[in-house]
């Protein structure tokens, strides 16, 4: 998107760009341009965080009441679009974009004073108990227990598609309380430590041989009641306020650099010579249809990035983010790998390890182009499928 910025925001940008310059280390950018998901791994994203937390940087849409910095909408825009560029760590977003603002919705006073400083200190490092075996889009359907006990309930199930619970020390999680009723009636939503007795983590290996999710067993686990977020039963109005932030949070910023630098490479000389890729009409087409998608993105996220500001949810437009977003970053992905060409197709996962010595086999790029790929095939489905999405803007936008 071509910006034209006045003093403010360029002495910002100026600002932004001297903190990268002196903040991010040769192996935080390292590891911020070899990591192929929205998740960095923990040892390099927790670092990150607290740097940018001893900043006051830490949640940029958070109200500054609870420790956002008080950016307006371009002071967002070019914070992410620079960081983008620099190629830093991604931060989770399941605290800082997920559990945060819901609990900043229905928490308790005492839980946002608990969870909301923890989260920005990287203290809790949160994953979400949603998906489970027969419950995933028609995620109503869920089926595991919590039986009142006192103080407590006592959960018995499982999660699966469990993003990085491996590292996790808290998740939020969605419990049947009670089978009255519809089904979204019996939900209730609960906040709890990963390590309570009775919870098993096993890895779920991904396609493109990596570890990032997990299915969580739960045997007779006690949580205390006072981890639950708003009523008991009524949990599944904190889920859908939840899910739309993860569907319309965060920015396109990282897939704006991730189209340039697609442009730059298709513009580069093969080595075995020939003509450059960007030469291809075709591919120049598939390029400039994705780069128009993507602007358009960028308009609803300012609706949705003003609405956030003035303490709001971003409604049904979460939705139309969720989809487009995802699509044009599986868009994006495709136009990766064909400008890899047949490096695309070598496994090299040992190489890209942060700090390995292993040379590239290829371009730089083709490290990452590949499992990229593969990794963000389930962004159309996580979060909710695109097709439920499409049903969701049928019904809340269309009137239909």
């Amino acid at each position: 998107m071509k910006l034209t910025l006045d003093q403010k925001h360029e002495d910002f940008r100026r600002e932004v760009r001297m903190f990268l310059e002196e903040n991010l280390t040769p192996e935080l950018a390292q590891a911020g341009r070899l990591s192929t998901s929205v998740f960095s791994e923990p040892q390099h994203s927790k670092p990150w965080l607290k740097i940018l937390n001893e900043k006051g940087w830490a949640a940029p849409h958070w109200p500054e009441k609870y420790g956002g910095p008080g950016w307006d909408e371009m002071e967002k825009y070019i914070f992410a679009s620079e960081c983008a560029r620099a190629g830093t760590p991604s931060l989770s977003p399941m605290g800082l974009h997920m559990v945060g603002p819901c609990i900043m919705g229905y928490g308790t006073e005492e839980q946002k004073a608990y969870y909301l400083p923890r989260i920005l200190s990287g203290e809790d490092y949160w994953c979400q108990g949603y998906s489970e075996p027969g419950a995933g889009s028609d995620l109503a359907s869920l089926q595991m227990r919590a039986v009142s006990d006192g103080d407590d309930y006592i959960l018995n199930g499982s999660k699966i598609w469990t993003t990085q619970a491996h590292h996790a020390n808290k998740m939020f999680c969605l419990v049947r309380t009670s089978t009255e009723g519809k089904p979204q009636q019996g939900i209730t939503f609960l906040l709890l430590d990963m390590n309570l007795p009775g919870i098993r983590v096993e890895p779920i290996i991904t396609l493109a041989g990596e570890h990032e999710v997990n299915q969580v067993f739960f045997d007779d686990v006690r949580v205390p009641k006072s981890g639950r977020l708003g009523e008991e039963n009524d949990g599944w109005t904190v889920a859908k306020y939840l899910l739309e932030f993860e569907r319309g949070g965060g920015n396109s910023a990282g897939l704006e650099a991730a189209l340039e630098r697609i442009r730059i490479m298709a513009h580069a000389e093969p080595a075995g010579g020939g003509r450059p890729l960007a030469s291809d009409p075709a591919f120049q087409r598939r390029f400039t249809d994705t780069k128009i998608a993507l602007e358009g993105i960028v308009i609803t996220e300012k609706r949705v990035t003003a609405a956030l500001a003035g303490g709001g949810n971003p409604g049904p437009a979460s939705s139309m983010l969720k989809t487009a977003r995802t699509e044009t970053m599986q868009r994006i992905d495709e136009l990766a790998i064909e400008a890899a060409g047949l490096y695309g197709n070598v496994d090299q996962m040992a190489a890209r390890q942060p700090g390995s010595n292993i040379e590239p086999i290829g371009p730089q790029h083709s490290l990452t182009a590949m499992p990229r790929y593969l990794n963000n095939r389930a962004g159309s489905i996580y979060g909710g499928s695109n097709e439920v999405q499409r049903n969701v803007m049928a019904k809340l936008l269309l009137k239909l």
